[in-house]
C-alpha cells in the first residue's frame, strides 16, 4: 500500500528518566545567546505541572512567531515560557484514575523538561540533599508539552501523533525519553518509525530529535 511503511497492534512502552551541569562543565555563569529564547523544545513525554517554578516566565516575550501550537488541555495554564500543551490517548487503554490533560501526574515530564530547559530555582534539593540551584541546560528556550503518557505507559499511537504535531507546531528539538526494556524490530518499533519515515520532515524543518536507548 502507497505511504505506508509498517501495519502493526500499537503496544505500550514505559517511562526511562543539581549537579549535573556543573559535573560536565557547563557552568550556571556560561554566557548566554539571545537566540536561545526563539528554541522550542517539545516534550513528548508525561506532561508537566505548570505551576513548577522551573517553567515561570518572568521576563519572557511573547512566543517566537515560527511557532504555530496551542494550549489546548483542561486544568493548564500555558504562559511565554511553558508556551503549548497537547495531550494524546489514541486508544483509551491508559487512562483509569488520571485525568486527560497535558498535567504531570508522576513527575517524569516535569523532571526530563526542567532538566532540558528549566530555569534557575535557587534551594533547590531533595529533602535538603545537594542543596543548590536547580535549572536546566538552556534556561531561556521555550517548552511546548506533549503527554503520550498515563500512569507512566505511552502507547505507539500517541507517539507517532505526537510526532506529526510536534512537527507541525515549529518546534525545533523533539525529547523523547521513553523506550521498551528490549529492542525491537524496526517495523514494530513506533519510535524508530517515526524518526526514520519523518527524517525529510525533520530536515526540512530543521528539527533535532533526541531519544533515549534506555537508563
Amino acid at each position: 500500500m502507497d505511504g505506508v511503511v509498517s501495519v502493526f497492534p500499537s503496544q505500550q512502552k514505559q517511562l526511562l528518566t543539581t549537579r549535573s551541569w556543573d559535573f560536565i562543565g557547563f557552568p550556571q555563569d556560561v554566557k548566554r545567546a539571545p537566540l536561545e529564547s526563539d528554541v522550542i523544545v517539545g516534550m513528548l513525554d508525561s506532561g508537566v505541572w505548570p505551576e513548577s517554578e522551573s517553567f515561570k516566565d518572568d521576563g519572557f516575550g511573547p512566543p517566537p512567531a515560527k511557532w504555530k501550537g496551542s494550549c489546548a488541555s483542561a486544568n493548564f495554564t500555558c504562559n511565554n515560557k511553558l508556551i503549548g500543551a497537547k495531550y494524546y490517548n489514541a486508544d483509551g487503554k491508559e487512562v483509569v484514575t488520571e485525568e486527560l490533560s497535558a498535567r504531570d501526574s508522576g513527575g517524569h515530564d516535569t523532571h526530563t523538561a526542567s532538566t532540558v530547559a528549566g530555569r534557575a530555582v535557587k534551594n533547590a534539593s531533595l529533602f535538603g540533599l545537594a542543596n543548590g540551584t536547580a535549572r536546566g541546560g538552556v534556561p531561556s528556550a521555550r517548552i511546548a508539552v506533549y503527554k503520550i503518557c498515563f500512569k507512566g505507559i505511552c502507547s505507539d499511537a500517541n507517539i507517532l501523533a505526537a510526532f506529526d504535531d510536534a512537527i507541525a507546531d515549529g518546534v525545533d528539538i523533539i525529547s523523547l525519553s521513553v523506550g521498551n526494556l528490549s529492542p525491537l524490530d524496526y517495523f514494530e518499533d513506533s519510535i524508530a518509525i517515526g524518526v526514520t519515515t519523518r527524517t525529510l520532515d525533520l530536515l526540512r524543518c530543521n528539527v533535532t530529535c533526541l531519544c533515549d536507548i534506555l537508563n
